[in-house]
């Protein structure tokens, strides 16, 4: 007899929700964690922290205030490091806690130490400060999570290069910021120093800024980053860098363009790798690729049956929100709980950029590829009671219909909340909803929720009208 019905390894929100979905099914459930605290990366360096950072940021700067009052403000002078990181601490050590509490209160045993397969159901247990140790499992789930890329070309070493881990460790907050990639990360972190007033250039080889989004969002935002005074320098890469060791002394990058840019400091957001180095799985037959992202199936099982993985450690879409859906449908599969349920077939994406965006469903380029017809109802928040109050001039609903049966499409918003906001354009995509729901809705007031109703009136519009 095995000594675990299930041994996971990752307390991340993958590693977390396996366990205690296992757990309330009243398996034997062991989850190995190498890092001395519980929580992977999106409590400890990732997801949690950078959101944290994003609203220090606008609240040190009093950037929200610009367009309540209609006033300059910059960071506060005497803003230190310690005033940017002390709420982001915080919030970090709260879901530490939360996390052992949840894991504890489920009888699931937690295991400190580095994990590795010696078999296809021996998890081996290292620590420094303790002998090896040895578990079987019948189920193993790997949710080992990612870690930055680090390209050769940057001397990580250097206190002035930052990965998008090691830059919630500031030793200082940096007088001019060059970051080297314009995915999400990277699109975050640059917005969070440009609206403390710090100098920030953003480098990217692609030619255009998250082009998953849809075309009007997608430029929309990069207008919002350059009004931010971030300088968008699509289609070029970093040729060379020179670090002096002189820490006043700038640091000097080359682009392919030949141009020369000057910072303090780098923030490298050239994606991700997977945690699978040292973990054994090739030698079990377990498929992974160049990036160590593990191969799954639509149940996220491995190539050997009773070894699932998910989370970052499959690569996208790389979303705490994902992640936790996907270890619930591999432990339903893996325990046959749940009658073979896979992942929603809709699901929202939020960048937490300054202003936020977030999507569901589709954007107007897919629909037209497909030659689906369709109408675009869009609702500013300019003209949005709710929107004056909070002073936002620039935020807008989008919402796509098909033209004929009036069937919600895509949901796509841009402003305060937009995270929040997508919920309910989800639901009514995930339900199949028309416009009539969004017409027959009666909205609280004055709420940005009434955007739906306007855009979707600005939609029938176009129809004359018709419902």
């Amino acid at each position: 007899m095995a000594d675990f019905d299930l041994v996971v390894i990752g307390s991340g929100p993958a590693g977390e929700w396996g366990a205690v979905q296992a757990a309330l099914a009243g398996k034997r459930v062991a989850v190995v964690e190498r890092e001395p605290v519980l929580g992977g990366t999106a409590a400890n360096t990732g997801t949690l922290p950078s959101k944290t950072l994003r609203e220090t940021a606008l609240h040190l700067s009093g950037f929200r205030a610009r367009g309540l009052y209609s006033v300059e403000t910059t960071l506060r002078h005497e803003a230190t490091v310690s005033d940017f990181l002390f709420r982001e601490r915080r919030v970090k050590d709260i879901e530490r806690e939360r996390i052992a509490r949840n894991l504890q209160r489920h009888k699931v045993e937690i295991l400190q130490g580095t994990g590795a397969l010696a078999d296809a159901n021996t998890v081996v247990v290292r620590r420094q400060d303790a002998p090896e140790r040895r578990f079987t499992g019948d189920t193993l789930l790997v949710a080992t999570g990612s870690s930055p890329y680090r390209p050769p070309l940057y001397p990580f070493e250097d206190p002035r290069i930052h990965d998008s881990d090691e830059v919630l460790e500031l030793e200082r907050l940096p007088r001019s910021l060059v970051v080297v990639g314009a995915g999400v990360i990277g699109c975050e972190y640059a917005c969070m120093f440009a609206a403390m007033g710090i100098p920030v250039t953003l480098v990217e080889a692609r030619a255009e800024l998250l082009s998953f989004l849809d075309d009007e969002f997608s430029a929309l935002l990069g207008q919002r980053m350059e009004a931010l005074g971030i300088q968008l320098r699509f289609g070029q890469v970093v040729e060379k860098v020179d670090v002096p060791q002189d820490a006043d002394t700038p640091i000097r990058m080359v682009l392919s363009s030949g141009t020369l840019l000057e910072t303090d400091q780098v923030l490298v957001a050239s994606g991700r790798t997977a945690n699978t180095a040292g973990l054994g799985l090739e030698a079990l037959g377990v498929k992974v690729g160049p990036r160590g992202q593990v191969e799954v199936g639509p149940t996220f099982q491995t190539a050997v049956p009773h070894i699932y993985a998910v989370g970052d450690v499959i690569g996208f879409p790389a979303l705490a929100s994902t992640s936790m859906d996907q270890a619930r449908i591999a432990v339903e599969h893996a325990f046959s709980l749940g009658g073979g349920r896979t992942m929603a077939p809709v699901l929202p994406y939020g960048i937490y950029t300054i202003p936020e965006v977030s999507m569901a469903g589709e954007t107007e380029e897919a629909l037209r590829k497909l030659n689906v017809p369709y109408v675009a109802g869009r609702a500013p928040f300019a003209t949005n009671p709710r929107g004056q109050i909070l002073g936002d001039t620039h935020g807008l609903l989008k919402l796509l219909f098909h033209r004929e049966s009036l069937k919600l499409l895509g949901v796509h918003v841009m402003g305060p909340q937009a995270s929040e906001l997508v919920h309910v354009g989800l639901m009514a995509l995930m339900t199949g909803a028309t416009a009539r729901l969004f017409v027959e809705t009666c909205f609280n007031y004055p709420t940005l929720s009434e955007a739906y109703k306007a855009a979707t009136f600005d939609a029938l519009d176009q129809l004359s009208g018709c419902l």
